[in-house]
Parts: C-alpha cells; structure tokens; sequence
C-alpha cells in the first residue's frame, strides 16, 4: 500500500471504510434511503404567511474553498443608532428531512458528518447537504434567521428568532476573503460583483472582532492546534498543509457563538427542554496548574477561565513556535464537549472554553444532528405547534449524539495519522528536527515541523520532555494503523 502511490486516496477511503464500521458508524447510505431522496425533487417551499422576505438583503456565504454543504449565511446592517444588526440564516434542513424519515434515521445513526482524506462521509445524501438543503449561491431557500442588535457599548442590545426566505448572493472562500480584509491581497471577483458587500463585510468584520475581544475579556480560550490537510496531486498526496485561523474564519466562528448562544436564551425562554453543548470546568486543573508554574505562571487554586485566558494569552506572544502544542496539552486536560439536555428551571453548567453560559449548537444541519434536533425544537417554539421530541427522547439522544461524535473524530484521527504515514512513508532513514509534544509512562510523542506530523520517539527517548527541540530520524511506517516512529538523532558537536 505504501509504494502504490496512485492509490493513496482509495487507500485511506478503505480504511476510513473499516474504521467506521468497527466504531458502529454507516458509511454508505441503505437503498430505503436512496429511493426515498429521489422522490425529493426541489427545494422546500412554505405558504405560512409568518416567513419574511429576506432575499434582498446581502446575504453571502464563507466557508472552505471546497465546501459545497453551505449552513449559514450573514448580513450586517447600520442601524441608526451606531447600533448594527446581524443577522445569521441557517438553513432550514427540516423543511424536507421529516423525522423518522429513512434519511433522518441514517442521520439519528452517525450523528455527523465524518471527514477523512479519503472520502467525506456525508450525514446527509448530497442531493440533500450540497444542492436542495443547501444555501447554495443564487438559489431561493428557507431559513431560520438568528437576529442579534450589538449596541455601541459592545453589548447585545437585543435578539430575536424567526422564519424567512433567503437568497445567496455570493459563495465566498476563507482564505480569499481573509486576503483582502487582512491587506494581502484583493477584493474577492465574488465580492466585487455584488455593490455594497464589500462594505457590509467589512462591517461584519469590525463586529465580529468586537465580539471576539469581548468573548476573550470574559475569560474565552484562546487556543490553537496545528490541523493539517492533505494536499493531492491526482489521487497522490503530496503535502499537509496547515489550515490558519484567519479573519474571516473569525466572522463566522464568532457570528456561530452568539447564534447558539440567542438560540439556547430563546428555548429556555421559552420553557422548553433542549440541547446544550458544554464543556465542564475541567476536573484536571490541577495539573493545567501545574504547567502553568512549569512556564513560571501562577494560576488561582480553582478552576478560572479569565486566568487561563491571561495564562494562554501570555505564553502565545512569548513562544508562538510552542503554542501549537502547549494549546493541544491543556485541550487534551478541559477534556470533550459533550451534549446535555436543559430542562426548564434548572440550571446547566456551561461552555467553559467559551466563556459562555448559554451555549447549543443550531447553526450546522446539514452536517450535525444535533442542529437538527435544535432546528425542530425551535421551529416548534416560534410556530407555537407540539414539540418533535419529549424530554426522555433528547436526553438519550444527547448521550447517543455524545458517543458518535467521539466515534467520528476517532476515525478522522486514524485517517489522518494513516495519511501522516503514507506521505512520509518513501522518506525512511531522514532526520528532521522535531519538538516533544507529549512524555509519559505510555509513550513519548514528537512533532515535526514540515510536514507538521506527529508520530512515537521510540528510541532515545530518555530525558526528552514536553517542549524539548531535538533531532529525530524516521525508522518506521504502518499506514494502515496510522504509525509513525521516530529515533533520537545525536549530533556531533
């Protein structure tokens, strides 16, 4: 497998394949599914006199330079009072996935959609994620629309959530509009093409950096992991390349929180059972602690997010080149999000990396199912018709949802690893230099620096601990199981 280079995308689909199956996951949609999709023909419409038309406005879309599942778009409008509106449409995937369909139970089933190298394993059928749910440019679609008034002293003066039409007037990439907002280069064609979006970008910039700055000023993470992407020549991978945090990643990241943040005030306003997403305060502060002293930093006994914040804030400016993986270390010690039910009345714990109280999530359908299950809790709470789901129903669904997403990054994992592998795998015998990323009784782990690969010091690894540079030599590869292995490399001096 390692020398059949040609096959290098066939060959992580298969073990994305296997992967999934042993973690009880369906890669492939039943034939039930697929006769029930081709009776779906179009886009859903609506009569109900409620939905507002909102097609004028300068909707756009951002997102990867390959993304076809389009959940979200976003607006901006100056109010009279220095106040701006913003406002965010998700699109409104329940208007064709009815519950307990044949689609919503292979999507109940995953829970996500799962994205390996080899191959993206859609929740839904694509005929559904990439065209006739999707907010695809230059196409009339329903959506639930999130509206949020953010005054001129930083503070949300008001929200509000309600039905719409909606149409995209520009599907925008990432890095093209980070380019240009950041002053490295120009306005996007798609954004010169439609008068005014320009402008009315540059405003959602200006807010969501706002409300990033006002996020981090109530105790926020700031952290930042190396996620690298393979790059393919072909069907042969040829490189990983670190995807970067940007400003216009920044504007959707930041307009997803406040939206889920007014979607969970909005529920429990409504006194209705719903899903939250959280983080726990960590029960390993301790240790957290610990390296914070390790960098001669002083953290309060308890668990405190702003203190953290200040901790992560400090060390990024200090030692950009550690931060990677000191951001993964106290990632791997907050521990996993998980899914919980609010009940009305009662108080949940919240999003401790967030720095957020009130947090679900509703702004990804096409790809998380639990934004569905949101999607039709909240639908039912603005149109004043039954719940789709009982109490008893969600907490078991938060616990399934829970465990499958677990399930899902452990195979991105894998593949990923196993991509890892099959791009080192010709490179046997050379050395590189590499900094120790994890050190204890089960292993000592290094990173290289290009490509950004992790993989087990083998050998040489006494005395080597967290932050330590070293040389290190490449012995060993196993696609397959997504190994990589290195030795200490001792220079002479």
């Amino acid at each position: 497998m390692d020398r059949d280079h040609g096959r290098h995308r066939a060959d992580l689909k298969a073990i994305a394949r296997r992967a999934m199956i042993n973690r009880g996951l369906l890669p492939d949609f039943s034939d039930t599914v697929v006769a029930e999709v081709g009776r779906i023909t179009s886009p859903a419409t609506d009569t109900d006199s409620r939905i507002r038309d909102l097609r004028g406005l300068l909707w756009a879309s951002i997102d990867n330079d390959d993304s076809l599942d389009l959940d979200q778009l976003t607006v901006a409008e100056s109010l009279s009072d220095k106040a701006v509106k913003i406002l965010v449409a998700v699109a409104d995937v329940d208007a064709l996935v009815k519950k307990n369909s044949a689609i919503d139970d292979h999507a109940r089933e995953n829970t996500t959609t799962v994205y390996t190298a080899g191959k993206i394993f859609p929740m839904l059928p694509e005929k559904l994620s990439t065209d006739l749910t999707s907010l695809n440019d230059g196409e009339d679609r329903l959506a639930i629309i999130i509206e949020m008034v953010i005054n001129d002293a930083r503070e949300m003066q008001s929200s509000d959530i309600y039905r719409a039409l909606v149409r995209n007037h520009a599907k925008l990439a990432y890095n093209s509009v980070a380019a240009w907002l950041e002053g490295k280069g120009p306005v996007p064609k798609a954004v010169e093409a439609v008068p005014g979006l320009a402008e009315n970008l540059r405003i959602q910039d200006h807010i969501a950096q706002t409300l990033k700055a006002l996020r981090h000023e109530h105790g926020a993470l700031d952290l930042q992991t190396l996620e690298a992407r393979p790059v393919f020549d072909g069907d042969e991978i040829r490189d990983l390349r670190v995807d970067e945090r940007n400003r216009s990643k920044e504007i959707i990241e930041d307009f997803m929180i406040a939206a889920n943040g007014v979607t969970a005030r909005f529920l429990q306003g409504k006194k209705v059972p719903s899903l939250r997403r959280m983080v726990r305060s960590p029960k390993r502060w301790r240790r957290i602690v610990e390296i914070a002293a390790q960098h001669h930093y002083q953290l309060p006994e308890e668990p405190d997010s702003k203190a953290l914040a200040r901790f992560l804030a400090e060390q990024k400016a200090a030692d950009p080149l550690r931060f990677p993986d000191l951001s993964l270390c106290i990632i791997k010690l907050l521990g996993p999000g998980e899914y919980i039910v609010e009940i009305p009345g009662e108080t949940v714990s919240g999003h401790f990396g967030l720095a957020v109280q009130d947090y679900t999530h509703s702004t990804a359908p096409n790809r998380r199912f639990p934004d569905l299950i949101t999607q039709r809790t909240l639908k039912a709470a603005v149109g004043g018709s039954p719940l789709s789901y009982s109490q008893d129903e969600l907490v078991e669904l938060a616990r399934h949802c829970t465990e499958k997403e677990d399930d899902a990054n452990k195979v991105e994992r894998l593949v990923a690893k196993s991509a890892a592998a099959m791009l080192l795998s010709s490179r046997i015998g050379e050395n590189f230099e590499a900094i120790c990323t994890g050190a204890a009784d089960k292993g000592t782990w290094v990173r290289i620096f290009h490509p950004p690969v992790e993989g087990r010091l083998i050998y040489g690894y006494e005395g080597v601990d967290v932050g330590n540079r070293l040389n290190v030599e490449l012995i060993h590869t196993d696609v397959e199981k997504g190994y990589i292995d290195f030795k200490k490399v001792y220079l002479n001096r």
